[in-house]
């Protein structure tokens, strides 16, 4: 499994705007990606976004950056932001619970 943190730091007031376009991209994603198990959206404080972004495996993660939508709503939001993002990858050590696209827990995905 793959997660990846992105923050992002937007314009002072553009929060509104922001949020719209990127709530576009969270529902696309979690609709149309199966290799997500979940692509969320954070607000830190008023000029700082944070993606929580969870994936099956590095195709999964890869698919993704190459969707249309992903690129056409990460072109909208990149006219909100002061800086290009931060972006972490992580690499999942051990998960004892998680949730899948039906919102239902499963148990011990490491078996």
């Amino acid at each position: 499994m793959i997660g990846v943190i992105a923050t992002l730091k937007i314009k002072e007031g553009s929060g509104k705007d922001f949020e719209e376009v990127a709530s576009k991209l969270v529902e696309m994603v979690n609709a149309n990606e199966e290799g997500v198990i979940y692509y969320d959206l954070y607000k830190d404080d008023d000029t700082t976004y944070i993606f929580l972004e969870k994936y099956k495996d590095q195709e999964s993660q890869d698919f993704h950056g190459k969707t249309d939508y992903f690129k056409a709503l990460g072109a909208e939001m990149g006219a909100f932001m002061t800086a290009m993002p931060d972006i972490k990858m992580l690499k999942l050590v051990w998960s004892l619970y998680c949730i899948n696209k039906d919102h239902n827990l499963w148990r011990d995905i490491n078996e």
